[in-house]
C-alpha cells in the first residue's frame, strides 16, 4: 500500500534536505579494546560490565562480549549465532540494535539472530538495558535492550590533512583449529571519509574436556563421531561493509552497505544445520545538531537469503531422498526519526516515530519420490507479513544534583499476516506415515491469517545521588512484544515437520498458534550503588528484580490426528515431545551483585591489581502451568584478577555454577550438573602492534553449559526417537589462542 512507505520517503527527505552545513567529530584515534557503556547519570537503566569483557581474539561470536554483564547469560546456538538472555529472556524478547537497525531472524530455528550478523572484531561499543529500557530505545520487546555500534566514521582535523588509519589481525585457536583475521582501513579528509572493514573466521567442530559419546539404541548415522570431538560445531563466516560519511557544519550523513555470508555453520543443538546464509543491507542515518536539540533520522533494508540441511555429522540420505533442503528468504524494511529537545536547562523530551516491515517466505523443496517429503513443495510460512508502527514520548529531568528522572510512553501497532500455505502431499495418508497435510493445511487456510495487536509501553526511572559514595535507581516499566510469525504461523503437526520449527534448542517439535495474544509484562527493579568517591577504589551494585508476565508465550503439549502429536506424548517425560505455543502467565525474580576492589595501587613498580566479581541468581516459574520456565540460569559467580603494568594487562577468570534442576518438565528440560571453569589472558601493547595470548577453560574440565540446550548434532536427527534423549551439549574444552594486531 503506498501508506507503508510515506514514512521511510519522509525520513529520506529530512535527511538529504538537512545534511549539508564546522566539524561534528574530532578525528578519534583507532579504539583498542570493546568498550561496553552503562550506569552513568545520563543512561538511567543502563548495566556496565562487572568483568573485563571478553577479547575478540577468544570468540568470534559477539553475543560473547556481553557474558560478564550483571544479568546477562549467554544461550548456546551456533559458534557464531549465541542468543543473548537478560533476566532469562532472549532472542526476539529482546530488543537488539545494530547500528541502528533493528534485525529479525529469518530461520525457523533463528540460526541467523541479530548479533551474528557483525563480528567481534567490527564492534566498537555496546549498551545493555537490563529489564526496564527507555521506551526510546525500542518497543516490542519485554526483556531490554541491546545497542550495538560500530565504528564511528572519523575525519582528518583541518582541510589541507589526508587522514589514513588502518589495521590488520588474525588470530588461531587451538580447539576446533580456529583461523581468522579482519582488516579496516579508513581514508578521510575533513569533511569526508571512507572506512572499510573485512572479517573472517572459520572453526572445525570444537572438543569436549572429556571423552564424550552418544549412548543408546540409535543406529548411527553418517558422521558418527565417538572420542571429544562435538557434532555439528564447525563454521565459516564472511563479514564486509562500507561506510561513506559526510560532514559539514554540525551535520553528519552516513551510508552504510553491509555484507555477510555463511557457507555452513553447525548447530549441535538443532536438527538441521545452516547450509548457506547470505546477508546484505543498506543503512541511510543523518544526524544534525540544532539549537534547540538533535534531529536524526534512519532508513534502512536488509535481505537475508537463508538455507538449511543437514551437515556432515547428521545423517543426510533417507532413502532415496537426499537431504530435506529447506529455503527462506526474509526482507526486513525500517526507518527512524526521532528528535531530542531541549525545553529546558533541566529537562529533555526524546521524541520519535518508528516504522518496520518485515516479509518472510520459509519453503521446503520436495525431495526424493514416495517417501514423506514429495511430491509438493512444503509452505511452512508463506508471504509472511509483519508491519509495526511505533510513537514515542520521553522525558528526562534533571531536578537538582541529586535527582534524575525519565518517563516515557510508547504505542506500537502490530499488523500481521500470510499466505494460504500447502504441504508436502495433497493427500491425507501416504508411505510410511499419516501426515495429514491436506485437512490441516485446509483448516489453517480457511481461517483469516490477519491480526492486529495494539501495545502500549511505559516506563518510568528515578535516580537518587544520595552522597558522594552511595546512590540508588529504581524503576518500573509495562512492556509488551506481539508473536513472530513463527509462533503465530507454522501450522503442520506432523513429526518431522514440528521438529523443523524449533527456537530454543531443546530438540521438541513446536506448531504456531493464529490466535496468540500479545505479551505484556511488568517489572520492577531497584539498584543501590556504594563507592569510594571517584569509584576507583571499589564498587559494589546490587540489583533485585521481579517481572510479571500477561499471556507469557510458552509451550503446552499439543494433540492432533497425528501419530506423533498424540495422547502419550501428554504424559511423556524421558523423550522428545510436541508442543505448540501458547499464552500462560509467568512470573521471573531475582538479583544481581557486582563490584570490583583495588588491592594495589601499583606502588613499589608492582602494577595495578584489581578483583572483580559478579553473581547473579534467577527463578522462573509459569503461573498457569505450575512449571519452571525454560533456559533459566541457575546461580552463577564469576571473579576476576586484573593485573596491569606497564605494556601487560592480564586477567585470571573463574566461573562457577550451580547445577541447574528447577526446570520446565513441559519440555522435559534436562538437568545438567555444577561446574568451575577458569580463563588466562594476557595482552601485551606496544605504539602499533598488540600481542593477545590466552587459554580458555585452563584446567579442561567437563561440563555442560546449563544453557546448552540437548545434543541433537549428529546421526538421525529427522527422527524423533532416532537421536537419544537426555545428553545436554558439552561445553568446550580446553583451548590455546593467541592473535596479533598491527595499527597504522
Amino acid at each position: 500500500m503506498p501508506g507503508n512507505y510515506f514514512l521511510p520517503l519522509f525520513c529520506l527527505g529530512i535527511s538529504a534536505s538537512t545534511a549539508l552545513a564546522d566539524p561534528l567529530l574530532d578525528a578519534a584515534s583507532d579504539v583498542q579494546t570493546i568498550v561496553i557503556t552503562g550506569g552513568s547519570i545520563d543512561h538511567l537503566g543502563a548495566k556496565p560490565p562487572a568483568l573485563s569483557s571478553a577479547s575478540p581474539a577468544a570468540s568470534s561470536d559477539t553475543a560473547s562480549l556481553l557474558g560478564n554483564t550483571p544479568g546477562v547469560s549467554l544461550q548456546g546456538a551456533g559458534g557464531v549465532s549465541g542468543l543473548p538472555a537478560i533476566h532469562g529472556l532472549a532472542d526476539d524478547r529482546l530488543r537488539i540494535k545494530v547500528d541502528g537497525m533493528d534485525l529479525v531472524s529469518a530461520c525457523a530455528n533463528h540460526m541467523n539472530p541479530p548479533l551474528s550478523y557483525i563480528d567481534p572484531a567490527q564492534v566498537e561499543q555496546i549498551e545493555v538495558y537490563a529489564g526496564i529500557a527507555p521506551v526510546s530505545l525500542g518497543g516490542d520487546s519485554i526483556g531490554g535492550t541491546i545497542v550495538v555500534k560500530s565504528e564511528a566514521p572519523v575525519f582528518a582535523g583541518s582541510s589541507d590533512e589526508l587522514l589514513r588509519t588502518g589495521k590488520l589481525s588474525a588470530f588461531y585457536r587451538s580447539n576446533g583449529n580456529s583461523t581468522g583475521g579482519n582488516i579496516a582501513a579508513t581514508l578521510a579528509s575533513e569533511k569526508l571519509s571512507l572506512h572499510y572493514t573485512g572479517t573472517t573466521a572459520q572453526s572445525d567442530n570444537f572438543e569436549a574436556a572429556d571423552s564424550f559419546k552418544l549412548s543408546g539404541s540409535a543406529a548411527p548415522g553418517r558422521g558418527w563421531l565417538d572420542g571429544d570431538e562435538v557434532g555439528s560445531t564447525a563454521y565459516k563466516t564472511n563479514n564486509q561493509s562500507i561506510n561513506i560519511a559526510l560532514q559539514h557544519a554540525y551535520h553528519l550523513l552516513e551510508l552504510r552497505f553491509s555484507e555477510q555470508h555463511i557457507p555452513y555453520q553447525g548447530f549441535p543443538n538443532q536438527r538441521m544445520d545452516m547450509t548457506n546464509n547470505r546477508g546484505k543491507a543498506f543503512n541511510l542515518h543523518y544526524r544534525g545538531e540544532y539549537d534547540w536539540g538533535m534531529l536524526e533520522s534512519r532508513i534502512y533494508h536488509e535481505r537475508t537469503r537463508h538455507r538449511m540441511n543437514f551437515g556432515d555429522d547428521k545423517q543426510f540420505t533417507y532413502g532415496n531422498a537426499p537431504g530435506m533442503p529447506m529455503e527462506t528468504l526474509g526482507k526486513n524494511t525500517g526507518a527512524i526519526l526521532k528528535a531530542d529537545i531541549h525545553l529546558h536547562d533541566k529537562h529533555m523530551l526524546h521524541t520519535g516515530l518508528e516504522y518496520q516491515r518485515y516479509r518472510l517466505d520459509d519453503w521446503w523443496p520436495p525431495s526424493g519420490t514416495g517417501m514423506m517429503m514429495s511430491p509438493n513443495t512444503f509452505w511452512n510460512i508463506r508471504n509472511g507479513e509483519r508491519v509495526r508502527y511505533d510513537a514515542y514520548l520521553e522525558l528526562e529531568s534533571w531536578w537538582d544534583t541529586r535527582w534524575q528522572s525519565s518517563l516515557g510512553m510508547r504505542s506500537a501497532n502490530v499488523r500481521m499476516d500470510s499466505d494460504d500455505v500447502q504441504g508436502y502431499s495433497n493427500t491425507n495418508g501416504m508411505g510410511m506415515m499419516t501426515h495429514n497435510y491436506l485437512a490441516e493445511s485446509t483448516a489453517f487456510n480457511q481461517r483469516s491469517h490477519q491480526r492486529s495487536d495494539h501495545n502500549l509501553d511505559i516506563t518510568a526511572l528515578l535516580r537518587y545521588e544520595a552522597s558522594h559514595s552511595h546512590s540508588i535507581e529504581a524503576g518500573f516499566s509495562r512492556k509488551s512484544r506481539s508473536p513472530n510469525l513463527y509462533e503465530r504461523y507454522s501450522w503442520s503437526t506432523s513429526g518431522m515437520s514440528m521438529r523443523m520449527v524449533n527456537l530454543v534448542g531443546d530438540g521438541n517439535g513446536y506448531v504456531g498458534n493464529l490466535d496468540l495474544k500479545p505479551e505484556t509484562a511488568h517489572t520492577l527493579s531497584l539498584t543501590a550503588s556504594w563507592h569510594d568517591p571517584r569509584r576507583a577504589k571499589w564498587s559494589a551494585e546490587l540489583t533485585p528484580h521481579i517481572s510479571y508476565i500477561d499471556d507469557f508465550i510458552d509451550a503446552e503439549r499439543c494433540i492432533s490426528a497425528n501419530a506423533n502429536c498424540n495422547a502419550a506424548s501428554l504424559t511423556a517425560t524421558r523423550q522428545f515431545v510436541y508442543l505448540r505455543y501458547a499464552n500462560h502467565d509467568a512470573r521471573l525474580y531475582g538479583m544481581d551483585l557486582s563490584g570490583f576492589y583495588l588491592l594495589n595501587e601499583g606502588q613499589n613498580n608492582n602494577g595495578k591489581l584489581v578483583i572483580k566479581g559478579m553473581v547473579s541468581w534467577l527463578r522462573g516459574k509459569n503461573l498457569t502451568t505450575d512449571d519452571g520456565l525454560y533456559n533459566i540460569m541457575p546461580l552463577n559467580l564469576k571473579l576476576a584478577l586484573e593485573h596491569d603494568k606497564g605494556r601487560w594487562h592480564t586477567v585470571l577468570e573463574s566461573e562457577l555454577g550451580a547445577s541447574k534442576y528447577r526446570t520446565s518438565e513441559m519440555r522435559n528440560e534436562l538437568k545438567t550438573d555444577g561446574y568451575a571453569i577458569f580463563n588466562l589472558r594476557t595482552r601485551y601493547t606496544l605504539s602499533q602492534w598488540s600481542f593477545d595470548v590466552g587459554i580458555d577453560n585452563l584446567t579442561d574440565k567437563f561440563y555442560n553449559p546449563p544453557l546448552g540446550g540437548a545434543y541433537v548434532g549428529q546421526g538421525t536427527t529427522m527422527s524423533g526417537t532416532a537421536v537419544p534423549y537426555g545428553i545436554a551439549v558439552p561445553g568446550m574444552g580446553r583451548s590455546f589462542y593467541t592473535a596479533a594486531t598491527f595499527r597504522f
